[in-house]
């Protein structure tokens, strides 16, 4: 539990008093809006904690040792926006863990239900190449412990876990998913497996769930990107192709895309990336679609069913099939 006196010292200040306050449904995690009071500490402050069942943190427990990494030893390498961190500790036996994280407030979170403009989705792509571009082909993140890159053997799993959850989404949603989306989403299980080891010439950090519930967009300033328990090392494109599939409308993507794309790498050029031209990186964003059927189905499939999530995945779906039959994308 957290206490003042706790507070105070890993604050290096001076706690009075502390409330904590829920914040969301906690489905991965427990997290507090903390208020403070005392001297030399911050006023708010955004806590994350495990969930309390030793067993379920068990399952979890790699996705906090990832996000605590991430906050301890990756966000200081990298120009993308994110929550100042203040401390991050993990005990790797029992995956107790605590973030204490800038509050953002009065930044607004993304909607991934009602989707983005063109004009917003223009500053995520570039502050995605600040998650991309200065880690770009960086063998050290190779040697990184807590951050894994798929292998073959990851992919053969996939190959035997992806194609019968795509029956599950597609049983749970019978007369909600059209049957050309219904087509798509069973044949983006064919080759699963080679495309999420494919192009392992270009590899770098990938948030892996970069979309709008995870943006908070403040009153000035670039969108700070939150969430990062599924980071992993992969094809950079795999996010930028999940973000511009599933955050705009079907017609806004199709007007829209390549220059997009083409922001999305100026900015990776700003950020010191070379020999990546941008016939490239647009047939990389056209090979990584597949991410979106990939995290939208393993996501519904395996996660705790809700109203607005059900919504939001049948939303996400047929935003991201239509992108995949517009670039042929499957077979």
């Amino acid at each position: 539990m957290i206490t003042a006196s706790w507070l105070g010292g890993v604050l290096d200040g001076r706690v009075d008093d502390v409330a904590m306050e829920p914040i969301g449904t906690g489905q991965m995690g427990s997290v507090y809006r903390l208020s403070l009071t005392g001297g030399g500490v911050p006023a708010r402050l955004v806590a994350k904690l495990p969930l309390p069942d030793p067993a379920v943190r068990a399952m979890v427990g790699g996705t906090y040792r990832t996000e605590v990494m991430f906050y301890r030893d990756i966000a200081g390498t990298v120009a993308i926006r994110t929550p100042h961190c203040h401390h991050a500790e993990i005990d790797l036996d029992t995956f107790e863990f605590v973030l204490l994280l800038e509050d953002l407030a009065p930044a607004v979170q993304g909607d991934q239900l009602a989707g983005c403009s063109a004009d917003q989705a223009r500053a995520c792509v570039a502050g995605l190449a600040g998650l991309h571009g200065p880690r770009w082909c960086d063998a050290s993140l190779l040697d990184a412990g807590g951050l894994t890159r798929p292998d073959a053997s990851d992919a053969a799993t996939l190959a035997e876990v992806y194609a019968p959850a795509v029956e599950i989404f597609v049983d749970r949603f019978p007369d909600r998913l059209s049957a050309e989306d219904k087509d798509t989403l069973r044949r983006s299980a064919a080759g699963i497996d080679a495309w999420l080891v494919g192009r392992p010439e270009r590899f770098g950090l990938v948030h892996g769930d970069y979309r709008l519930d995870n943006l908070l967009f403040p009153p000035e300033g670039a969108p700070i990107t939150v969430d990062w328990q599924t980071l992993t090392i992969g094809l950079p494109a795999r996010d930028l192709s999940f973000f511009l599939a599933t955050s705009l409308s079907v017609a806004d993507r199709r007007a829209h895309e390549r220059d997009l794309v083409a922001r999305y790498h100026e900015a990776l050029l700003g950020h010191g990336v070379r020999d990546y031209p941008f016939d490239l990186c647009w047939d990389d964003y056209r090979f990584a679609l597949l991410q979106g059927p990939l995290i939208i189905v393993l996501g519904c499939a395996y996660g705790t069913p809700t109203e607005r999530g059900d919504a939001m995945f049948l939303a996400m779906t047929a935003r991201a099939c239509a992108a995949i039959r517009d670039h042929g994308a499957v077979p």
